[in-house]
């Protein structure tokens, strides 16, 4: 994934005890996403987490879900000490890998998956890295797997708050790359790769859940 500049509001984290790193906006959605994956996510098997984060999240699901053994993934060291700092404990978290998905062929490496999960991620990336991570994601899942993604999007090329068009503009400000994906756009590319729209579920603060299952060829 290229290091971007990205505005100050993007992806905050800022240092804790033992290790442990503590973003605000995983503090916030963390409830919300257990309860999204408690509906959608299998109750047994493989999960990825890609760019994990702080590893708030993955923390937060494996001891909500016990029957998932969750593989956490994040290209920065920090985070990845952070994560595992967060998942010491938890028998269902192996310790964090390094995994840049936005470059080809990972799916070669870490497949076999039951359940993928990217937060807040295809904001700060590029169109381009976007379709080569979710195109490599439904490469990686098993027949019938899940893949989650959870962010802010366009709605119908509209940004339906102030907030959201706000951010967008600071983002594409530091990089015109990068910034709000479509929903049209998403569902399309998640059609391409043979991922099967289950449900688009709205969260709080005007984020969207694409919950889709790769089809069986």
């Amino acid at each position: 994934m290229t290091q971007r500049k990205l505005p100050s509001n993007a992806s905050v984290a800022t240092e804790a005890d033992g290790g442990k790193m503590v973003a605000p906006a995983a503090s916030r959605n963390a409830a919300a996403l257990c309860e999204l994956l408690e509906q959608f996510a299998p109750k047994t098997g493989k999960a990825l987490e890609l760019a994990s984060g702080t590893g708030q999240h993955v923390a937060a699901f494996a001891e909500k879900m016990p029957g998932v053994h969750w593989q956490p993934s994040e290209i920065e060291p920090d985070r990845r000490a952070s994560i595992n700092a967060y998942a010491e404990d938890i028998e269902n978290v192996s310790p964090a890998i390094e995994l840049n998905a936005t470059a080809p062929g990972w799916h070669s490496r870490h497949g076999g998956q039951d359940l993928i999960v990217l937060i807040n991620l295809l904001h700060l990336i590029s169109w381009t890295e976007a379709k080569i991570m979710i195109t490599e994601a439904a490469l990686a899942l098993n027949p019938s797997g899940r893949l989650v993604l959870y962010g802010p999007f366009m709605r119908a090329g509209i940004l339906t708050s102030e907030g959201d068009r706000n951010f967008h503009s600071a983002l594409i400000r530091q990089d015109p790359e990068i910034g709000y994906k479509g929903d049209v756009e998403i569902l399309e590319l998640l059609r391409q790769c043979n991922l099967a729209l289950i449900e688009i579920v709205e969260m709080p603060a005007n984020n969207l859940a694409f919950v889709t299952e790769k089809r069986a060829t």
